[in-house]
């Protein structure tokens, strides 16, 4: 008999707390669309109580995405537990994962309470968030730290009065294949154990959490919960593309099966939250990194030219990557745009298509051939950055090595209102001078923390994608950008993350009148 696995995608919660990984709602909303095109059975789309942001992201997303479970996280608390509520409200398919840390440390040190104090609050968390739903997952922070008769009486406990999945999260990655493995088979023979779904949550601290996450389902488990691209706290989570494609090439090991997952789409969600982040995927990741197919070795080149098996246990096209790379030009029609985007994973609407193709034609005339890559940066940066106020109208950088000079930019941005701004400024280099005039022209000071460009595909007119992140007194941004110019792209990524916070601040003025 085979069993399903449930796959229980936290990039927009675990993934997106992590520093550096920050989405606002709309990025996130994008991301949830995606993630469900994928298949994941439950997406955890926040911590309502975190902020009221993070609440109107969870709203939004339950308003919006149909099929997944949409599920918020709740520390075991009445107010948690109420924000959660009242956030999936809007859902079909609802659930409420509160949770409380049950290790000897954490009670300890962290928060000062006894076993049965621990116990009964994790009782009264399930007993209130089935006020809401009957969909309650219960989760014990640092579980594999914990004492095993101790897990047992809290996890009893909790199914008894409905909880309906058990998670047992190796919270700071210490456990081994092996050890995880004999705990979910002690854990599948206690009481109640046969009424609910057994989960699992690992970090990879050790590097670990994959190798672990499918021992735990070896022992017993039978819902996976992890981040695209291995995103979260620390060094992340189980990244789930891997979890999906190691169940699917070695079904005749694990013997379960996946509901719906659409592995086309794994790539395309991949990249999409490259994009939205601002951090590329490293090149030898597996599954979505640019490697994971590639072969330079003259012994691989040969054994993949005679039969693809020898080296390659999956397909390209089974996660999203398409080996046609048809070459589109300027002659291109909108209709051969959108299947070429079909077929790369992207749906567009009618808008979208049209931004696009506008964008498309322009870089057709810039280069001879756009390619997948080519293509794939401009759907992308169409997803991620949403458009003005601010326009940028020229942009002239003067670099050399001479002696005693330094770079020099010129920059003219225009703004929806009308307005036209212009500035100079030179810096130490050429990107450095172009963002300090685009923030002189803007009238907006910035404090740079970090900037990225890479090739999107090969040859002399090659497009660049370029991400930046920078910091106001409060808050993080990224940007996204791309050009055959490389300077153009960090431009165009810099501009778009002043155009978020303008944005911002007029989304924050409109609310703050409506009260």
């Amino acid at each position: 008999m085979i069993d399903y696995v449930r796959i229980f995608d936290t990039t927009l919660r675990d993934g997106e707390q992590a520093p550096g990984f920050s989405m606002t709602a709309g990025q996130k909303l994008r991301m949830a669309e995606k993630i469900a095109a994928m298949g994941a059975d439950i997406i955890e789309a926040g911590f309502a109580a975190a902020s009221p942001g993070d609440f109107d992201a969870i709203q939004g997303i339950a308003a919006h995405i149909d099929g997944p479970v949409i599920c918020s996280l709740s520390r075991a608390t009445s107010g948690d537990i109420h924000a959660s509520g009242k956030a999936i409200a809007p859902a079909k398919r609802q659930r409420i994962h509160t949770f409380i840390a049950t290790s000897p440390l954490h009670r300890e040190y962290k928060l000062k309470m006894s076993k049965n104090e621990i116990l009964d609050r994790a009782v009264a968390a399930v007993k209130l968030a089935l006020e809401y739903t009957d969909d309650v997952e219960f989760s014990a922070e640092d579980a594999i730290r914990t004492e095993r008769e101790y897990l047992k009486d809290v996890f009893e406990a909790v199914i008894e009065v409905g909880a309906t999945t058990i998670n047992v999260p190796d919270t700071v990655g210490y456990t081994t294949p092996e050890e995880i493995q004999d705990l979910f088979e002690y854990l599948s023979s206690i009481k109640g154990a046969d009424k609910v779904i057994l989960s699992t949550h690992c970090h990879n601290d050790l590097g670990l959490a994959v190798a672990n996450s499918l021992a735990a389902l070896r022992g017993g488990a039978r819902q996976i919960e992890g981040a695209l691209n291995g995103i979260g706290e620390r060094a992340g989570n189980s990244a789930i593309e891997e979890i999906i494609m190691a169940l699917k090439t070695r079904q005749d090991f694990f013997n379960v099966k996946m509901n719906n997952i659409a592995t086309d789409q794994i790539y395309s969600a991949s990249k999409l939250l490259s994009a939205i982040t601002g951090n590329p995927v490293q090149r030898n990741k597996a599954i979505v990194g640019k490697n994971a197919f590639a072969h330079e070795s003259g012994i691989h080149q040969h054994g993949i030219l005679a039969n693809r098996e020898t080296y390659e246990i999956m397909k390209p096209e089974d996660i999203g990557i398409s080996e046609e790379n048809i070459i589109l030009g300027k002659h291109s029609g909108r209709a051969a745009l959108n299947s070429r985007a079909e077929k790369l994973g992207f749906t567009l609407a009618d808008n979208q298509l049209q931004s696009v193709f506008v964008e498309f034609k322009k870089l057709a005339d810039e280069k001879r051939e756009v390619f997948d890559g080519d293509l794939e940066a401009l759907i992308l940066g169409q997803a991620v950055g949403a458009g003005g106020p601010w326009t940028l109208q020229s942009l002239y950088v003067a670099a050399g090595s001479d002696a005693g000079r330094q770079p020099e930019a010129t920059v003219r941005l225009i703004h929806e209102d009308g307005r036209e701004e212009t500035a100079v400024k030179t810096a130490a280099g050429p990107i450095n001078a172009a963002f300090m005039a685009i923030s002189a022209a803007a009238g907006l000071p910035l404090k740079l923390e970090h900037f990225s460009a890479q090739s999107v595909t090969g040859g002399k007119d090659a497009m660049a994608e370029s991400t930046v992140r920078v910091s106001t007194e409060f808050e993080t941004y990224q940007g996204f950008g791309t050009s055959t110019d490389t300077i153009l792209a960090g431009a165009k990524a810099y501009l778009d993350v002043i155009n978020r916070i303008e944005r911002r601040a007029v989304r924050q003025a409109s609310i703050a009148a409506q009260h």
